[in-house]
């Protein structure tokens, strides 16, 4: 898919600061961007801590892989390249949540480890939160809840992550959760008690 760079727009400043949206907020806008193998637990502790969050008053959004394809990206297959359109164009998308002042939950496999530096590019500082969900790929055939490992042993589905497509973990995440031994909750306790090590949650 070629990148073709419009030659007349123009970018048009807000009168509203980004400052501003926070402190009608009371927090800070971030991304946390969840990882991981397919049946992870991604989607599932990127709920969670939605919900705990919300009930504390705070304003969020998550953006899940599976809804985006249906939607924004379902234009969208899952050769390499597409794979890096999906998460260039997320990576956008959570950067204006963000710059709302909006807590942005995100939950893809993001399999590259490059596409991933390029979204944490388009943030400040301390506003890209990596969070590496840690799952074997024994455990995540295990549950399996999709059937999707299933069908990728099979040969049913080509290109499928941690069979015949690789997964690059993080190097150096924000957080590491251990789904291999840990349950939901506790993992969306690490989570929200990260957020209030870093002061971002207000």
């Amino acid at each position: 898919m070629a990148e073709q760079l419009a030659t007349n727009v123009t970018w048009h400043d807000h009168s509203v600061a980004r400052a501003d949206r926070e402190k009608i907020k009371g927090q800070k806008g971030v991304v946390i961007w969840f990882t991981g193998l397919s049946a992870c637990g991604k989607s599932t502790i990127a709920n969670t801590v939605d919900h705990m969050l919300n009930q504390m008053g705070r304003h969020t959004y998550l953006l899940d892989g599976d809804n985006i394809r249906m939607g924004l990206n379902k234009n969208l297959k899952f050769s390499a390249e597409d794979r890096a359109e999906n998460i260039r164009r997320i990576g956008e998308v959570a950067k204006l949540f963000a710059d709302a002042g909006v807590i942005t939950l995100t939950a893809f496999i993001s399999p590259y480890k490059k596409d991933r530096d390029a979204v944490r590019a388009l943030l400040k500082d301390g506003e890209f939160i990596e969070v590496y969900v840690d799952a074997s790929l024994e455990t995540c055939e295990k549950r399996d809840p999709k059937g999707l490992y299933k069908k990728a042993r099979a040969g049913e589905i080509k290109g499928f992550t941690g069979i015949d497509d690789p997964y690059e973990a993080p190097e150096k995440p924000e957080l590491v959760l251990d789904s291999n031994n840990k349950g939901i909750d506790a993992l969306a306790n690490e989570v929200v008690a990260y957020l209030k090590s870093k002061n971002l949650l207000g």
